[in-house]
């Protein structure tokens, strides 16, 4: 073959190495939201979830694509190991932790709130219930309530029976179910609700504000032994409104969508310096979880994907 020709033909038709990558990218692309999801829901950690999809990438990469039949539960099942991995790490992490541990908070489109149960799954509350879960029953849990993935695929994810598969499930369910708010407010409820509960804040109005919490209101604040926080839930109407009365005049309040619900960031000086979440149960603001740890919000400026 003449060099022309050979030139011609390699100008026309990419390498099959060059292909199967381009397949493997585009593959992985369509479901990178999803797969951040199942990571993310796993672990309550945005940086860890991207680590997460980091590793998946490198070991899809270096599989045959002939060899799968359906990409989506391939990849799902991949990060699902991966994070199983991590989760007991963080565990471990966790236990040494300083003070009260919340959730990576993420700044997710207005449109997941349309998604109640994609909302909800991703909301503090939730992932602050999942942290009561051992790993296999977090990861079992996920897959099947939220993402409604059958109990064979499930079972190859977790390297488990579909009959254990099914008990951890039942389990995992009760569980949750015992632990989980009463209700599922909507996010247009919490809206309403924080609005109030930031001109309370500002106007200083301290019957306002106690009349929008619950008398037995829990306040967990995490500073992650980096910034200054309450090492300790401050528990109780009288007392959680006195930390809130605190709050420098200085400090900007506003409304943003964190975890598929309304919440609140504290900006000083320009830079957040908290974000505020909430959870309403019958009315009244039975919970907030206000992160501080400085490494939880670097993500918060701009908007995370989440998909099911």
């Amino acid at each position: 073959m003449s060099e022309r020709s050979e030139r011609t033909r390699n100008t026309a038709e990419p390498p099959a190495r060059d292909r199967r990558m381009d397949s493997a990218t585009e593959a992985f692309g369509a479901h990178r939201n999803l797969l951040f999801t199942v990571a993310y829901e796993m672990l309550g950690s945005a940086a860890d979830a991207e680590d997460v999809l980091q590793e998946t990438w490198l070991r899809w990469v270096g599989v045959d694509l002939h060899t799968v039949r359906d990409q989506r539960a391939y990849l799902v099942r991949m990060t699902t190991r991966l994070a199983l991995t991590r989760l007991r790490t963080l565990r471990r992490r966790k236990e040494s932790y300083v003070g009260p541990w919340l959730p990576e908070p993420l700044l997710t489109a207005p449109d997941v709130a349309e998604d109640v149960e994609l909302a909800d799954s991703v909301s503090m509350a939730m992932l602050l219930v999942l942290e009561t879960l051992a790993p296999t029953e977090r990861a079992v849990f996920v897959l099947r309530e939220v993402f409604d993935l059958d109990y064979q695929e499930i079972a190859e994810a977790v390297d488990k029976s579909p009959v254990a598969v099914r008990q951890i499930a039942h389990r995992a369910r009760a569980h949750v179910a015992a632990r989980r708010p009463r209700e599922v407010v909507t996010p247009a409820e919490t809206r309403g609700a924080l609005e109030a509960f930031q001109r309370a804040i500002e106007t200083g109005d301290p019957q306002r504000l106690l009349d929008m919490i619950a008398p037995d209101v829990v306040l967990l604040t995490d500073g992650g032994g980096v910034v200054r926080a309450a090492l300790t839930p401050v528990v109780g109407a009288d007392r959680v409104a006195q930390v809130l009365g605190r709050i420098d005049s200085a400090v900007l309040l506003r409304q943003i969508q964190v975890n598929g619900y309304p919440a609140l960031t504290l900006r000083l000086g320009g830079k957040v310096d908290t974000v505020l979440a909430v959870h309403i149960d019958d009315g009244l603001i039975t919970e907030l979880y206000a992160v501080r740890n400085p490494e939880k919000l670097s993500r918060i400026d701009r908007e995370t994907p989440v998909s099911r």
